[in-house]
């Protein structure tokens, strides 16, 4: 089973990856984690041949989910997918949800990826608005090309049907 995660910060990718990796016992990847080198001082960005090398090795596993919110170069996965997962929650849900992230992590009850800092905070912000007036309209045009495999999810009833049926 290939299943390919897409939405904005704050749409609960990473949560539904780990969940139905879990669940099915299917390896999950973050397309984030293909982008940066994670370090302790600071994320360092991947030159574009180690980013596509690493992306490239996830695709080509029997099973696999992948989620992101990148677009272009993870078309692959797309067409690869026997299903994309579109979480097409709320705006004010996802800053409602990256908000309490930042929160936890400051406090240090959730884990991060990155630093939780005032800055990458901010940046939530500004990539939330982004995915909203110019990406999504981006990726629904991209998965309008490729019914049969895409779900849209907009709302938390939704996804708990959807988990259901998945790892049934």
């Amino acid at each position: 089973m290939k299943i390919y995660i897409l939405g904005s910060v704050g749409s609960g990718k990473t949560t539904l990856a780990r969940r139905l990796s879990v669940s099915l016992g299917i390896p999950h990847f973050e397309t984030d984690n293909f982008v940066w080198q994670r370090q302790k001082e600071g994320d360092i960005r991947n030159p574009e041949s180690v980013r596509d090398a690493q992306f490239l090795a996830a695709l080509e596993q029997p099973s696999w989910i992948i989620e992101g919110v990148h677009i272009g170069w993870t078309d692959t996965a797309i067409n690869a997918a026997d299903t994309v997962i579109f979480l097409d929650m709320p705006y004010h849900i996802r800053t409602f949800r990256f908000v309490f992230r930042y929160i936890k992590q400051r406090a240090g009850t959730e884990q991060a990826n990155y630093k939780p800092s005032f800055s990458m905070l901010r940046k939530m912000f500004q990539w939330n608005r982004y995915f909203e007036d110019t990406m999504k309209p981006e990726f629904l045009a991209k998965l309008g090309a490729t019914p049969g495999k895409v779900v849209v999810v907009n709302n938390q009833k939704q996804l708990d049907k959807l988990i259901i049926e998945t790892i049934k």
